[in-house]
């Protein structure tokens, strides 16, 4: 991988979630396939990851992506997902934010009234549709990677809150989800302290009990991000949920380490968990719509179009559809007297 002078990017949100989308300045990143450049960037260059999202470049609810040429020949482009403390192979909000950028920036082709594209994720390739009026990009609609429920019902043993249930599902990351009211917990902006608290109490736990691996993508493991769940406040709505980051690595007997960001929107891929966990236990049919609610009352609908299988798991393919809005550009320098090559963290708001 080689850093230029500069960096170039778009900053935009998908119903609140930030995804700053690198658009120059990044080039010769090895690998053969976009999962093979995610884990070269994760274990030889992660200091652009770094460097895009943290201090002073970045803040605790950032997310980057880097658009990169395809190596599918399938595909218009291909990108790498950077959040916090891991490179999803999959990301709904960041997938929005980036057909956005690459149609109303011009990289990719706009055709009004609807433009396809095919984006080559680290995950797979997903098929877009994108709703397009007088240059600007009024919705995206994006084919996910099969969704599936890993685990329903299960309880788990969470220090301090006692037994949980909970389920496990893959949307494009393993979600723990859990029911926020059992929790105490009301979805709602001045409440974020405490269900990211929780969240990653539960998300913790979970990972010690319940390990997950990938069937056909062995590279994905493990329990990274949490769900919690309620009823929804908005009249459009079906459900409503809070989706908990990492951001730092949760340890029992350090309580400041209990830190973490709430997705701002809907969340895509944990909207496709969700569905997926729903349909496992017969409560969400193919072909129904669902209008998951964000802690922000932003609307995702989702749909599961397909019943497929991964490995021993039956899975649904879903779609996602949300918006996006580009709310800047700039380009990032890195001095070379720079004293933070990397970024750094405050325990104030980290």
């Amino acid at each position: 991988m080689r850093l230029e002078p500069t960096i170039q990017a778009v900053d935009a949100h998908a119903c609140g979630e930030p995804g700053r989308v690198i658009v120059g300045g990044v080039s010769e990143v090895p690998g053969d396939t976009m999962f093979d450049k995610m884990v070269h960037l994760r274990d030889q260059g992660d200091n652009l990851r770094k460097l895009m999202l943290r201090e002073p470049r970045g803040y605790p609810a950032a997310n980057c992506n880097l658009i990169l040429p395809p190596t599918d020949p399938r595909a218009d482009a291909g990108y790498v997902i950077m959040e916090q403390v891991e490179y999803p192979g999959m990301s709904g909000t960041n997938t929005i934010c980036v057909a956005t950028v690459l149609l109303e920036t011009g990289i990719c082709e706009m055709i009004e009234p609807l433009t396809e594209l095919t984006l080559e994720s680290p995950a797979g390739l997903i098929e877009v549709q994108a709703r397009c009026e007088a240059g600007k990009v009024k919705s995206v609609t994006f084919r996910n990677v099969p969704s599936f429920a890993v685990h329903l019902d299960k309880q788990i043993e969470v220090p301090q809150l006692g037994r949980v249930d909970v389920d496990v599902a893959y949307g494009g990351m393993f979600y723990v989800i859990a029911d926020a009211e059992s929790l105490g917990l009301e979805i709602a902006p001045e409440n974020g302290r405490d269900i990211v608290r929780i969240g990653e109490m539960v998300k913790t736990a979970a990972q010690e009990q319940l390990p997950v691996t990938h069937p056909d993508q062995p590279g994905f493991e493990g329990i990274t991000i949490a769900v919690l769940s309620a009823r929804p406040t908005g009249a459009d709505a079906h459900m409503k949920n809070a989706v908990v980051v990492s951001t730092g690595k949760l340890d029992w007997n350090r309580p400041s380490t209990w830190t973490g960001a709430i997705d701002r929107s809907p969340c895509g891929t944990g909207t496709s968990a969700k569905m997926a966990a729903l349909h496992a236990k017969g409560e969400l049919q193919l072909n129904e719509d669902f209008n998951h609610e964000g802690i922000l009352g932003t609307i995702f609908t989702g749909r599961l179009i397909e019943e497929t299988q991964i490995g021993p798991y039956k899975a649904v393919v879903p779609t996602i559809t949300g918006r996006a809005w580009i709310t800047g550009k700039a380009n990032y320098l890195l001095q070379n007297d720079d004293p933070f090559p990397e970024g750094f963290t405050v325990g104030d708001i980290w």
